[in-house]
């Protein structure tokens, strides 16, 4: 169902045309006060300056010829030369049954125009349940996706996670020692969100814990096997609490949408090396960095993207 203020635009936008040879819009909008009508056509003005002549005695000849019996009601003439619109009963019933018989999409069109739209949201933590900022993210960020599939544009849902990290090595050096008690009524998120944090104790605290870990992660990227297989056991038991979790809330991210940082692992190189060789990464406290400009701390000192 197109818009009655594009519908309008076009049919008052010809007529002006018809009258004054030229291409001039209609201005169509509607009305800030409803004592006015519904729409108030401003285009006349612009016209009439461009013309040289009466705004008022134009926009007479330009209501003479608009053919609006289907829309609205006789089109009234206000101050210099603003074209006041009102609908009429019989638009408004048709309008109101077209509405009525398209269950699906309530008489909205789908854009002319469609665009590829990127909707990055969510992003739990992995290894630990969720918070009320992920959730808040998660429900504003559905929104809008739903919106824009709506609309009828392509949309690209991005739940990214960091899964490439030190708090892997953590993990699966303390699930190998690491002892609960009365675990038995606890999801297998929760399990991990009790080792992740006995694991972060031990990591702070025992030298020898820290350097096994930081081998672990070492061993990961390496794409050891045995690293491998016990680093994606720790991802399915993440994710498996909260998709279960968007099901209940009846958000469409799937796990097809999720992006970590193990996914681009393999392309970080050659980013890298572009950005060297553009003179925007350099070398700080052993990683390589991008200082952007304007980018700073709370003491104005230059903060890094890593």
């Amino acid at each position: 169902m197109k818009p009655l203020t594009d519908i309008l635009e076009q049919r008052i936008s010809t007529a002006i045309r018809e009258v004054t040879g030229q291409d001039c819009p209609a201005l169509v909008r509607v009305s800030t006060d409803a004592k006015f009508g519904d729409y108030q056509a401003n285009g006349v003005m612009a016209a009439a300056k461009q013309l040289k002549t009466n705004p008022r005695q134009l926009a007479e000849k330009i209501v003479s010829e608009l053919k609006l019996d289907d829309l609205c009601e006789p089109p009234e003439i206000a101050g210099p030369g603003f074209i006041n619109l009102r609908l009429n009963d019989k638009c408004l019933t048709n309008r109101l049954l077209e509405i009525n018989t398209d269950e699906k999409r309530l008489g909205i069109d789908k854009t002319d125009a469609p665009r590829t739209v990127v909707v990055d949201y969510s992003g739990p933590n992995i290894a630990k349940q969720m918070h009320v900022g992920h959730l808040r993210s998660t429900i504003i960020g559905d929104c809008i996706a739903r919106l824009y599939d709506f609309e009828g544009h392509t949309v690209i849902r991005q739940n990214h996670i960091g899964d490439w990290g030190t708090q892997f090595g953590m993990l699966i050096r303390g699930s190998e020692d690491i002892e609960l008690e009365n675990t038995q009524n606890l999801s297998n998120l929760e399990l991990l969100e009790l080792i992740y944090k006995k694991s972060k104790q031990r990591y702070d605290s025992d030298a020898e814990f820290a350097r096994t870990s930081g081998d672990y992660v070492v061993r990961l990227h390496n794409h050891d096997s045995e690293m491998l297989e016990k680093w994606q056991k720790i991802r399915e038991d993440s994710f498996k609490d909260c998709f279960s979790l968007y099901d209940n809330l009846n958000v469409t991210l799937k796990p097809e949408d999720t992006r970590g940082e193990s996914f681009y692992a393999d392309k970080l190189v050659d980013v890298v090396e572009a950005l060297k060789q553009k003179g925007l990464a350099v070398e700080s406290d052993g990683a390589m960095c991008v200082f952007p400009e304007g980018f700073t701390n709370k003491e104005g000192e230059p903060l890094p993207f890593i």
